[in-house]
């Protein structure tokens, strides 16, 4: 088990030295920097970037705002699916409103809601919106799935509330719910981002990633893209980590 685990390492490991060469192949045919820097470039601007304070207030500025909208839309949507599963009615009602936002791309959302919000907090509304129906659908669908004998054994047996809640419903929610949160933390900050980029609040990452694009700076544009790849990585690792523990010790 372990010398396989290793070896998926070192495949994975593999792919993304070939992809670096792949880039530094590509870098040297062009040979403008405008048009695709190398990858030595990119990170020492990356490099360059760290020590400024403006780097990482961007950062938190951004990151606050996309999480706010991301543990909203979890709540919220959580409670929505568990009315829809509870009464039919609440289903049939909100069932128009996914769909539309579903469909809707995010460009013309963005531009929308920017009408009734100011930009500062225009990425907490977009990610609300597109995680929303992601969290939202699959949990219904947990919900859905859930097995019937056991829940008519629940009723004989008199079981309800938070025991029926804790031994039936969330191991049946439980890979939905984490997957809902891979697929919907990515899309969070893709959304979150391109909010930004289009409203332009001061201080944020989508500013620096605009101005990134005005002035040509295609090392820094890479750099920032980059730096949005880690912090997606990073927080989807961690939600997922802090889900799957809190689902197992409400399992047990």
């Amino acid at each position: 088990m372990a010398s396989t685990i290793q070896g998926n390492k070192l495949w994975k490991a593999g792919a993304i030295v070939f992809w670096l060469l792949v880039w530094e192949i590509a870098s040297l045919a062009i040979g403008e920097e405008l048009f695709l820097p190398s990858p030595s470039s990119v990170v020492f601007r990356l490099v360059s970037l760290i020590p400024e304070a403006e780097f990482w207030t961007s950062i938190l500025f951004t990151l606050e705002r996309i999480l706010i909208g991301f543990l909203l839309a979890l709540l919220s949507a959580s409670v929505a699916s568990g009315l829809s599963y509870r009464f039919r009615i609440v289903e049939i009602l909100l069932d128009p409103a996914i769909r539309i936002i579903r469909a809707t791309p995010v460009a013309s959302i963005v531009i929308l809601v920017l009408v009734w919000v100011r930009s500062r907090n225009l990425s907490v509304v977009i990610s609300f919106l597109m995680v929303f129906p992601i969290i939202y659908t699959n949990v219904l669908e947990g919900l859905k799935s859930t097995d019937k004998d056991l829940l008519e054994a629940a009723a004989v047996y008199r079981i309800k509330g938070l025991k029926k809640l804790r031994y039936i419903y969330i191991p049946s929610l439980s890979s939905y719910i984490q997957s809902a949160i891979s697929i919907s933390l990515g899309l969070a900050w893709k959304s979150g981002i391109a909010a930004e980029v289009i409203g332009l609040p001061d201080g944020s990452i989508g500013e620096r990633v605009y101005e990134a694009k005005i002035y040509l700076s295609t090392p820094d544009l890479f750099a920032w893209t980059i730096v949005i790849i880690i912090l997606a990585f990073l927080f989807e690792h961690f939600f997922l980590f802090v889900s799957g523990r809190f689902l197992k010790e409400c399992e047990r």
